[in-house]
């Protein structure tokens, strides 16, 4: 009985949600707010350090949701291209590592379907409810790290197929979210010389062309939030491929730290695209950082749109 009543509950919430976020009070426009960029890893049955649980996940969205706050990603914020309803404020979602909870498949009578337990399954079907919500996240991705973290699984690992790889990154594309370079497999590019880190971060962006062919990779996310010794190959560089000599060139518009506060917005004269900070999204972080940025007045509030 207890069950049947928290699921009609649950079902409750979720329709008046629209209304709710409709009727919610008017917000003064503040476009010199900040704009938190959140930072998520693992997506799985329980939290953890690095982990998100899937029902906390749901939550997360929900929460932002209710809070008047609507998904860009990082192009369309170092672009200024804010464009969400008069009254609402933006959030970006950012998805590192690439492991399998974040993007999984299963396999039904030979067609393959989204799980809905990963986090893109949770986007997708609150999407179906919230339609003002947007497939709008940024997803940075590793092409050949361990565990599963090569484009959102391979060798088995959950489940999931290494062929899978290339159609998962393809699929997210054309979704319209945005795909993230960070690097092959997670180097701490401060250990490494050079020609190292450029081939790290080259590669990673290879790997993401040969899933979307002439996909422009624009945004970077530093591995462990370390930056290499020579802070410029962070942004931009080469590296030739021995076997084909093909060069691979990179030059990125947006460098994502890993901590800090919501960031400034473009037009804010602190705004710094090329050192982007991050919210780890651990315990009721994510709860603080709302109530924080409500509280001091620091919350970035969409105006009317340009006539």
């Amino acid at each position: 009985m207890t069950n049947i009543r928290l699921s009609s509950l649950a079902a409750l919430v979720l329709a008046v949600a629209p209304l709710a976020a409709q009727n919610a009070p008017a917000r003064a426009p503040n476009s010199q707010g900040r704009i938190p960029i959140l930072e998520y890893h693992l997506v799985s049955d329980k939290d953890s350090r690095w982990g998100r649980s899937a029902e906390h996940f749901r939550r997360d969205l929900e929460l932002l949701y209710q809070r008047g706050y609507r998904p860009i990603t990082v192009t369309q914020l170092i672009d200024n291209k804010i464009d969400i309803p008069a009254g609402t404020s933006p959030v970006i979602f950012t998805f590192d590592d690439a492991s399998p909870g974040q993007f999984r498949y299963i396999e039904k009578d030979g067609k393959l379907e989204v799980d809905p337990s990963s986090a893109v399954g949770i986007w997708l079907a609150f999407n179906k409810t919230h339609p003002d919500w947007g497939k709008r996240a940024t997803f940075c991705m590793l092409p050949g790290a361990a565990a599963g973290h090569a484009f959102f699984g391979d060798r088995n690992i959950e489940g999931q197929k290494t062929a899978w790889r290339m159609q998962k990154v393809k699929f997210l594309a054309e979704q319209g979210f945005e795909l993230c370079n960070h690097t092959l497999w997670h180097a701490n590019l401060a250990k490494y010389g050079d020609a190292m880190v450029q081939e790290q971060i080259a590669r990673g962006v290879l790997a993401i062309d040969s899933a979307v062919a002439g996909y422009k990779v624009r945004t970077f996310a530093l591995p462990l939030g370390i930056w290499p010794k020579n802070r410029a190959l962070a942004k931009s560089g080469s590296w030739r491929d021995p076997k084909t000599g093909r060069e691979v060139r990179y030059n990125f518009d947006a460098i994502l730290e890993v901590s800090g506060p919501a960031a400034h917005p473009p037009t804010h004269a602190k705004f710094n695209a090329l050192s982007l900070p991050r919210i780890q999204i651990v315990g009721m972080e994510l709860e603080k950082t709302l109530d924080d940025l409500e509280k001091k007045g620091e919350r970035y509030v969409a105006g009317p749109a340009a006539k």
